[in-house]
């Protein structure tokens, strides 16, 4: 949300809950808040396409809250009247943390269970009842089967991010929920994307829906000055050190594939006397929770990531994004790089480039329309892993991975582009 305009539909909110939006600083609704908040409010079932940091949660959220105000019932034991099933146990949390910050000034009550972490503390908390409660998957379907909670009362469903529920795997998880929901009910679906499968699913949920588009079809990265490094494998750890050297990298996400690369190269961070924390699924969820909460507060300077633990996360004022190790889904550098340049402001976003993930390069800038700029003056340069064709422009197959060495940098003349012809490769998955 923006700050400073009157008469939006900010206005049509309880005092309570307009309030609390005040206290938050905000007075102008984003586009998905204007399109959405109205129609929610008279009822309506709806598709939302919008991606993470366009103010979604609020869209939803505060539209629930005064449904709830409205409508006063005491909570019941067991059997909430809103439940909003989310992907991650730190988007989760998020959407919590908006439900206490625009219900403050109501009676609301919620509660938000995930795997991870003890279940006891959360069967004390559904005991209690909530009129609200948000989970993940997974936990919900133990807690369902285990009688902890009874979903014959939800009046209001809310299903986030269902394509990246989708890519995890939860498909048979939401329909075993979907099931045991009443079927008069005002159901909500969002997801960054709208393919194929995300929307068979979209069908089995709504009736008689609201569309709202925010996500554009060409991803808007126009705010983030991007760029590329091409470095030997064994050289990344020497580059990020070095880059990190800058005071401009104030906020840094870190993003690899793999939880042992972020353990690895959190460690070599800090040994290098750079404030460093991994994020990724191996780690406790208190853990991970500290890890975000010393990252915001600004204890820790760098985070790094995996794409599914980064899932979610929306910290404001991060100065630069790091793709440490280049993601295989082109969609997926948009996702990454859009944790900076957040509520109007710029950011940078930073690609280490070696040979193997020269194909990646090639399938994110066919999805951008456009080639990302080279930075050909870093002291890592590696003109071999800038002009990798062929075999060498791919991950050698698992049971090669280990046995060659990464390329080394070099020394011969350097081309100002990627090396004249390119092949195109299409988009990957």
């Amino acid at each position: 949300m923006n700050k400073k305009s009157p008469n939006s539909v900010f206005g049509l909110l309880l005092p309570e809950i307009g309030r609390a939006v005040s206290d938050a600083g905000y007075e102008t609704p984003t586009p998905i808040q204007e399109q959405s908040i109205p129609s929610l409010l008279e009822g309506r079932d709806m598709i939302g396409c919008a991606q993470t940091g366009t103010g979604k949660t609020a869209a939803f959220t505060l539209p629930i809250l005064q449904f709830l105000v409205k409508d006063k019932k005491p909570p019941i034991p067991k059997k909430p009247r809103v439940l909003i099933l989310a992907p991650t146990r730190e988007l989760a949390a998020q959407i919590r943390d908006s439900v206490e910050k625009y219900g403050k000034y109501t009676q609301i009550s919620h509660t938000v269970i995930f795997g991870g972490v003890g279940q006891n503390p959360q069967v004390r908390a559904l005991k209690r009842g909530m009129h609200v409660l948000v989970a993940t998957p997974g936990r919900l379907i133990d807690l369902v089967n285990q009688k902890h909670i009874d979903l014959g009362s939800v009046e209001i469903f809310v299903l986030d991010e269902a394509d990246r529920m989708l890519d995890m795997g939860f498909i048979h998880d939401i329909k075993r929920v979907i099931a045991k929901l009443p079927k008069k009910r005002q159901s909500l679906f969002y997801s960054a994307t709208m393919e194929a499968k995300v929307v068979e699913l979209a069908r089995t949920l709504v009736h008689d829906p609201v569309y709202v588009t925010i996500t554009p079809n060409k991803p808007t990265v126009d705010r983030i000055d991007q760029k590329v490094m091409f470095v030997a494998k064994g050289d990344k750890d020497k580059l990020i050190i070095d880059l990190l050297k800058s005071e401009k990298m104030n906020r840094v996400i870190v993003f690899v594939q793999m939880k042992h690369v972020a353990n690895k190269v959190a460690s070599k961070l800090e040994a290098a006397g750079i404030t460093a924390a991994a994020i990724h699924g191996n780690k406790s969820q208190g853990a991970r929770t500290a890890a975000l909460a010393n990252f915001k507060a600004g204890k820790v300077r760098v985070l790094v990531a995996t794409d599914i633990a980064a899932r979610g996360i929306d910290v404001d004022s991060v100065s630069h994004v790091i793709n440490y190790e280049l993601p295989k889904e082109p969609e997926t550098y948009v996702h990454r790089i859009g944790r900076t340049a957040r509520a109007g402001s710029g950011g940078d976003a930073i690609s280490f480039c070696c040979a193997p993930e020269r194909n990646y390069l090639s399938s994110i800038e066919n999805l951008l329309k456009t080639t990302i700029p080279t930075d050909l003056k870093h002291m890592f340069h590696c003109d071999a892993s800038m002009n990798a064709t062929g075999a060498d422009a791919k991950p050698a197959p698992r049971t090669q991975r280990g046995r060659g060495r990464a390329p080394s940098r070099s020394n011969g003349p350097r081309k100002q582009s990627y090396g004249g012809k390119r092949q195109s490769y299409g988009r990957r998955g």
